[in-house]
């Protein structure tokens, strides 16, 4: 990307980030609504069917990696209103590089997702959960944590850009939640049913949790999970990311 190219990207970030000083509240409720789901399947709900060991040590990854998947209709939303509203028409008549809205946006995503990581994992430390991997393990973690939202990030975009819509923007994020819950992130495969064992086995969303429970030293953290964690992700951006600058661009033009 030329030096262009990141200027307009970090003036559209810029853009993204003036909307949560004005907007507070929806940023807060985004934050909060992961930390709500830990306490109440933590604590409230329970569950851990087939997990041996602390259930919280088990719990907290697979937490962190739902979190990842979730939260994506603000981007969604904010990229359709900006077709909709004409506000790409308007950048169009800037000497602004092809693609800076969605970078911008997706940045300042990502940074929403990196403080949701740090607020949860602060949240499940006061609850008694430590990581045992050592800080090294615990920055590969978060790097996989968000190597993940970056991928079902460009998923989202090119379903809102498909979808063209607010209103249809709803319906089509809804799908993303078979996604989360049919992972592991509340109980291991094997006390499932045989195929909705397997189904959660090649889950991408799965082999994050289960990596960073390996890293993290959680319990049912199976070796050999890592590269998978890395893979899948970098196969979803292969597909979706050019797919969603390609529909961008013939949108707004």
């Amino acid at each position: 990307m030329s030096s262009h190219a990141l200027a307009d990207s970090w003036t559209m970030t810029r853009r993204e980030l003036a909307h949560w000083a004005r907007q507070p509240g929806q940023l807060v409720v985004a934050l909060l609504f992961p930390v709500m789901l830990l306490l109440m399947f933590g604590y409230l709900v329970g569950g851990g069917r087939g997990v041996r060991g602390d259930y919280v040590d088990y719990l907290v990854p697979g937490m962190l990696a739902l979190t990842m998947a979730f939260g994506l209709e603000g981007t969604m939303l904010a990229v359709t209103q900006d077709l909709n509203k004409g506000v790409i028409d308007r950048f169009r008549a800037l000497p602004m590089a092809n693609g800076a809205v969605l970078v911008g946006r997706s940045a300042a995503d990502m940074l929403q997702s990196a403080a949701g990581l740090v607020l949860m994992a602060a949240v499940a430390y006061a609850l008694g959960w430590r990581p045992h991997g050592g800080p090294g393990a615990l920055l590969a973690a978060l790097g996989l944590l968000l190597l993940f939202r970056f991928a079902m990030l460009w998923i989202g975009i090119h379903l809102a850009l498909v979808a063209g819509t607010p209103e249809l923007v709803q319906a089509v994020q809804i799908l993303v939640w078979p996604v989360g819950f049919l992972s592991n992130a509340f109980a291991t495969p094997e006390a499932m049913p045989g195929w909705l064992g397997t189904a959660v086995q090649w889950n991408p969303l799965s082999h994050t949790a289960t990596a960073v429970r390996e890293l993290l030293g959680g319990p049912a953290g199976e070796p050999g999970h890592v590269l998978p964690a890395v893979l899948w992700p970098l196969a979803l951006l292969a597909v979706f990311l050019p797919l969603a600058i390609h529909r961008f661009t013939r949108l707004s033009h």
